[in-house]
């Protein structure tokens, strides 16, 4: 008895990070619509009814791996250099040049998960692309935030508009994501990167 249950539930050994990373992988790979469950549960290494009973259906598994990769190093990075530099300028050219890095790094999929990862898909998945639409909303949303605050303390002039800022900046990382997806190296995305920074507006006099 103990036997068939092991056979039909979670295989022994059953690592959930473990099989969350797979899943993380893939998804970022090939995008949500293009996966299925039968290459998830390949690659996360359990059966179909393991994959139900651990992380519900497809959308709840991918809405967990687009949270862990939200904490990641390569999916945080964007709100450290903002929390750690002491500049907006300093935040947000750490933040172009790390993703000039980061995005091309063949030890992971190409570009940034959030970026990519459901540009194409179903109405009957439709939640997830607005998912996906929402946390680049949000992340837009902290650029700004961190760009009024600038302004307010005299780093930007006071003709500098912060959301187009933001919104430039944000427009310049999903580029790059999709560049490094093409192909593009850390050389060509870094020097995107530098071309982007000159158009940051002068300090208030």
């Amino acid at each position: 008895m103990t036997e068939t249950r092991a056979k039909r539930g979670r295989p022994r050994g059953f690592d959930r990070a473990a099989a969350l990373t797979a899943a993380t992988r893939l998804f970022w790979e090939r995008g949500y619509e293009a996966t299925s469950i039968g290459e998830l549960t390949e690659a996360m290494g359990i059966r179909p009814g393991s994959l139900y009973a651990a992380f519900g259906d497809k959308k709840s598994l991918f809405k967990e791996v687009v949270h862990a990769y939200g904490r990641s190093p390569v999916g945080a990075f964007m709100g450290v250099a903002l929390e750690e530099e002491p500049t907006a300028h300093a935040a947000f050219a750490r933040i172009l040049r790390e993703a000039a890095i980061i995005y091309p790094d063949p030890a992971h999929p190409a570009g940034c998960l959030t970026i990519s990862a459901a540009t194409n898909v179903t109405p009957q998945d439709a939640e997830v692309e607005a998912f996906l639409r929402d946390l680049r909303n949000e992340n837009l949303g902290v650029f700004v935030a961190r760009l009024r605050m600038a302004q307010q303390a005299g780093e930007l002039s006071d003709a500098a508009n912060p959301r187009a800022l933001a919104a430039y900046f944000a427009a310049v990382i999903q580029g790059m994501s999709q560049r490094a997806r093409d192909g593009a190296a850390a050389a060509e995305l870094t020097e995107t990167a530098e071309l982007a920074l000159v158009a940051w507006p002068a300090a208030r006099h």
